[in-house]
């Protein structure tokens, strides 16, 4: 295959000139008038007085924060799919399906023109960033490889279809990513998910695969079937695909799983590289090593807006964008798009570790922590706690899940119960009780609030870990429909029903050890 990554070098001086003098704040000042002017004609933009907005003050003044529900409701309800001058100029070709993490609640997300713009921007500088880390890459001699669900699509209304962000994704791929994009159509279309890993990982032995890209928990579910087919490469994923340069995840906190992708990818010339796509919008991609935050895509077509978690609820939140974000504040973010999303809460929390070029941790989503008890437990801090026990015990962890139990006779305390699916086999009762209690502190170390339901024992038991073995939530999601492409298993459960059918298999399976806590 011509190797097309000298052109990109090329591309990479040009761009990384751009960003290099890109001045964030006023970037985003741009970038909000922009898409205000753009949409002043339709039905939203008249609603909210957009020809008379001016500054970002004018916008947040007038056009207050709304979720899914409300511009479901009070704007596409009426006319989906057919979204015509609605809350963007002319007519919506896509909408990404998205069901949410834990609620199933199906989504339709509006996916424009300039949207699939800002998509291709932001997939492109994940290889500008790859290429300058790398004099030396040859990414564009061979396939890259996206793991992703069905690239079926539905076509709804002549011109419209909706179905997963991959098969637009696909179905849109400028030309020249489609000679080196893997799998063949025919493939991608696949929707059993078990079939697909089977018949892709055979197929991908005979290519030249440089890239591949995926949800962490299913990647490793596909690399354990490449290595049953290639013993001989004894679990290192370097040596089936010889040429990988770079392992892109995202979608979920990377921390449970760095340890065992690195085991993977040892001796290998691969990199991994984290990215934080949404159906909404691209929102950033890693420019740095693992850890060191995601850039923030500043000049795609998207504006930002950040408000304190604690304060999303309230009447009049504080509404932050890039000229006066602080580090280290738990933010729920806040999306304007160029596919008419206005001020539109995603249901992501964020954390900034660097202001000057804005860089973010995901720390978790809105409506996805664990306070029962009082104990304000974020999923960045619970992934902290369960990737700290794996370390400190020498255990790998496929995934996990938790949530709350409640006492069930006076005197009880309540407390948190941990499905956790180790890799390889279960550990002893010894190594579980010292990850339980490695987990425990490390919780109390990161949360005060935490800390003082478990020291002065007035409000939390200590966790309980049910441990499971390797495929335990590939079954379970599987049960509920979910298997594979960009479906996750939800980190933290607060629906009571959920979690007891999650917590009965386990326990009825065959595949749990004693629990321990």
């Amino acid at each position: 295959m011509f190797d097309a990554t000298p052109f990109l070098r090329l591309y990479a001086r040009w761009r990384n000139q751009q960003l290099n003098t890109l001045n964030p704040t006023e970037t985003q000042r741009k970038q909000l008038l922009g898409l205000v002017r753009h949409a002043a004609s339709t039905k939203f933009g008249k609603m909210h007085g957009f020809s008379s907005i001016n500054s970002i003050e004018d916008y947040q003044r007038q056009v207050p924060l709304r979720k899914y529900e409300d511009f479901w409701r009070d704007f596409w309800q009426e006319s989906f799919p057919v979204l015509t001058d609605c809350t963007w100029p002319g007519t919506i070709p896509y909408f990404p399906v998205s069901s949410g993490t834990s609620s199933g609640t199906t989504k339709y997300i509006p996916y424009s023109r300039e949207m699939l713009k800002s998509n291709t921007k932001a997939g492109t500088d994940l290889l500008i960033h790859h290429v300058t880390n790398r004099p030396h890459s040859r990414l564009m001699g061979g396939k890259s490889f996206m793991l992703g669900g069905s690239t079926d699509l539905t076509n709804a209304a002549p011109g419209i279809y909706f179905g997963d962000l991959s098969g637009i994704s696909v179905k849109e791929l400028p030309w020249w990513a489609k000679m080196r994009y893997f799998p063949p159509a025919d493939l991608a279309l696949l929707k059993n998910w078990e079939e697909k890993i089977d018949t892709l990982a055979s197929l991908s032995l005979s290519e030249d695969i440089r890239m591949i890209s995926g949800v962490p928990a299913w990647m490793l579910i596909f690399f354990d079937k490449l290595n049953s087919l290639r013993p001989e490469a004894q679990g290192k994923i370097g040596r089936i695909y010889e040429n990988l340069e770079m392992v892109v995840h995202g979608g979920v906190n990377f921390a449970p799983y760095v340890d065992r992708f690195r085991e993977l990818l040892a001796h290998s010339h691969a990199e991994l590289r984290e990215v934080y796509p949404a159906s909404e919008g691209f929102i950033a991609v890693g420019d740095r090593g693992y850890g060191d935050g995601l850039r923030m895509n500043l000049d795609h077509g998207i504006f930002f807006e950040f408000v304190p978690l604690e304060e999303l609820e309230s009447a009049q939140p504080t509404r932050h964008w890039i000229g006066n974000v602080q580090q280290d504040v738990n933010y729920a973010i806040i999306l304007t798009t160029c596919a008419g999303l206005w001020s539109y809460v995603i249901g992501d929390t964020v954390r900034f570790v660097d202001t000057k070029t804005p860089r973010v941790l995901v720390t978790g989503r809105t409506s996805y922590y664990l306070s029962a008890f009082g104990e304000h437990l974020i999923a960045e801090e619970i992934e902290d706690g369960i990737a700290t026990a794996a370390h400190e015990t020498g255990t790998e962890v496929s995934d996990f899940t938790v949530g709350p139990v409640f006492p069930e006779r006076s005197g009880e305390l309540g407390g948190h119960i941990y499905v956790v699916e180790f890799a390889n086999s279960l550990p002893s009762g010894e190594t579980l009780a010292r990850f339980q209690q490695t987990l425990d502190a490390r919780l109390c170390k990161r949360n005060e609030d935490y800390e003082a339901h478990r020291s002065e024992g007035f409000g939390l038991k200590a966790p309980e870990i049910l441990p499971v073995a390797p495929g335990f939530f590939a079954e379970w999601m599987r049960r509920r429909g979910k298997l594979g492409g960009q479906n996750k298993v939800p980190r933290i459960i607060t629906k009571l029903e959920m979690l007891k059918e999650v917590v009965d298999l386990a326990k009825q399976s065959g595949q749990s050890a004693q629990a321990i806590g």
